[in-house]
């Protein structure tokens, strides 16, 4: 009995080791906040999944209103010098334009450059659908489901949603003929949510006439889009050739046939002594006179050397002072000053051409070559026209419109069309469009969901729903009743082989394939495969550290 008792005496209480324990706790925690320095901060668990999700959903309902044939636009204004004003509806424009301090948020602006990059369109699309799955997500964690099931989960449906598109893609590359009516269906269902949208015809004709001459290729650098204030935007044209916004100096021939071309980078503005930086002493006026001279001659010789090329073209990227310009005048060479960097490098790439600096060896200069050059009249303004160059499918377009944020955003939308055409000429699938593909895929991967054992179908299901949250955002942005809509298009889509989506014009459901509205496999592709990755690593985040801020003294 008293050994007991001693042995019994021995044992600490549970009070004290409750203390131990405490203590322990309390030296591991200032143990961590001593990692940190005094203005960082952590959120961990819950709180930094909230922040997630919180900053990503914000970011897809900011862009949701613009998504569609009838979304609207918004204006981005800065505050820095000029107060430039964007007007656009464009999601990688809007989103590339904020400063957003979210991380998550910052994770939907990448994918959505990516998108704009990769593709051209399905921007907005892409950044929508990450934020509904991370809305579902959000509903599934609350319900205990731990993110990496529910991530199991989408990547199980994002497999059998593009398995579900795979079945039901359109190609007709063999038949010439269809495939150029798909490029143009392709290309009025992209202008139809733009500012283009009243004369996509128009627009989708010279998209795809432009592509056509790309022969396949995807460089668009051979397409040279021109904008031209004034007149209205049906006035905007396609041309062959390249047209360099530059006026023909005086005296100078104002056509030339059988161009030999020289694009340069080089200084022609030393015939005066340039007072700046340098220091001259000198006894009398004639010594300066006699330093004029040298430089002239100086400026003579490099004249010749040019003209020792053969050419009967010189382009170059910097000034020509009226000395040289003179000399060239009399050469019967036409001489074009300060052309825009882009604009040289363009025409360089376009007459088969190489800029160059130095003119000692000619034979090593690669020289440009075109039929025809000639002076032509754009409104108010003159522009030099290269026609029959030697990259065969070269051309411009050049746009006209009210006002500058007109232009930008016709600019904008012409090349978000081009890009989709240029990607689709290669892989030439194509899909329905108006909430068609999203509708397919739901019914596919709610099929999934039932097959599935486990809490992966909640997952699944609630991919599901993502997917439709689409075709309802366009039926919203229309003013249409979206749950009447989208609960006729599931019914619809019940029936085997149908191609019903929303008709937004006539605000009801109709067939897509009736109304010529088509889009690129190859873009919903890349929306369904980015938003589905994006949601992942943000579902995976289980805490934010923020640094502290720099300190002046930590820099030195």
């Amino acid at each position: 009995m008293n050994y007991q008792q001693t042995i019994g005496d021995m044992k600490p209480g549970k009070r004290e080791r409750e203390e131990a324990e405490e203590g322990r706790k309390g030296s591991a925690e200032n143990t961590i906040d001593k990692i940190f320095k005094d203005d960082a901060s952590e959120e961990k668990g819950e709180r930094a999944r909230m922040a997630s999700f919180i900053g990503a959903m914000a970011i897809a309902d900011l862009v949701k209103s613009t998504l569609g044939p009838k979304g609207m636009d918004k204006i981005l204004q800065s505050t820095g010098r000029g107060h430039s004003v964007t007007v656009t509806n464009d999601g990688a424009t809007i989103l590339k334009s904020l400063h957003i301090d979210n991380p998550a948020a910052k994770v939907l602006v990448d994918i959505s450059k990516v998108q704009d990059d990769e593709v051209g369109d399905g921007t907005t699309s892409v950044v929508v659908l990450a934020g509904e799955l991370l809305r579902e997500a959000e509903k599934l964690v609350t319900s205990k489901i731990h993110p990496m099931t529910i991530i199991a989960g989408y990547r199980m449906a994002a497999e059998c949603a593009r398995d579900a598109l795979l079945k039901r893609v359109i190609d007709n590359k063999e038949n010439a003929e269809k495939f150029r009516s798909d490029l143009m269906k392709i290309a009025m269902t992209t202008l139809c949510s733009k500012i283009l949208s009243q004369d996509k015809e128009h627009f989708a004709e010279m998209a795809v006439d432009a592509v056509f001459r790309l022969k396949g290729s995807t460089n668009l650098e051979a397409i040279q889009i021109i904008k031209k204030p004034g007149g209205s935007l049906r006035d905007s044209f396609l041309d062959e050739g390249f047209i360099l916004d530059k006026k023909i100096g005086i005296g100078q021939p104002k056509r030339i046939e059988n161009a030999k071309i020289l694009v340069a980078n080089t200084a022609m503005d030393t015939d005066k002594v340039k007072i700046y930086g340098a220091r001259v002493r000198v006894d009398s006026m004639t010594k300066v006179a006699e330093i004029e001279g040298a430089e002239k001659e100086k400026m003579k010789d490099k004249v010749n050397k040019i003209l020792a090329h053969g050419i009967n073209c010189f382009v170059n990227r910097q000034l020509i002072y009226n000395f040289p310009e003179e000399l060239f005048a009399d050469a019967g060479v036409l001489a074009i000053e300060h052309a825009d960097f882009e604009g040289i490098e363009r025409l360089g790439l376009v007459t088969g051409g190489e800029i160059a600096s130095t003119f000692d060896n000619p034979e090593s200069v690669k020289l440009g070559h075109c039929k025809l050059i000639e002076e032509i009249m754009i409104g108010e303004d003159k522009l030099i026209h290269f026609s029959g160059v030697e990259m065969g499918q070269a051309c411009s377009i050049v746009l006209r419109g009210a006002s500058h944020h007109v232009l930008d955003e016709a600019e904008r939308s012409l090349h978000d069309a081009l890009c989709v055409l240029s990607q689709t000429v290669n892989d030439s699938r194509v899909l329905l469009g108006g909430g068609w593909p999203e509708m397919v895929m739901a019914k596919e991967v709610d099929e999934l969901a039932r097959k599935t054992a486990g809490k992966k179908s909640h997952a699944i299901e609630a991919f599901s729903r993502a997917l439709v949250a689409i075709p309802t955002t366009i039926a919203d942005n229309a003013g249409l009743d979206s749950a009447e809509l989208v609960a006729q298009l599931r019914a619809e889509h019940h029936n085997e082989g149908c191609n019903a989506g929303i008709d937004v014009i006539s605000g009801a459901v109709g067939d897509m394939e009736e109304r010529g509205i088509y889009e690129a496999f190859k873009v919903k592709q890349a929306v369904l495969l980015s938003a589905t990755e994006a949601a992942e690593m943000i579902l995976r985040v289980d805490e934010i550290i923020t640094c502290a801020p720099r300190r002046r003294e930590d820099r030195m």
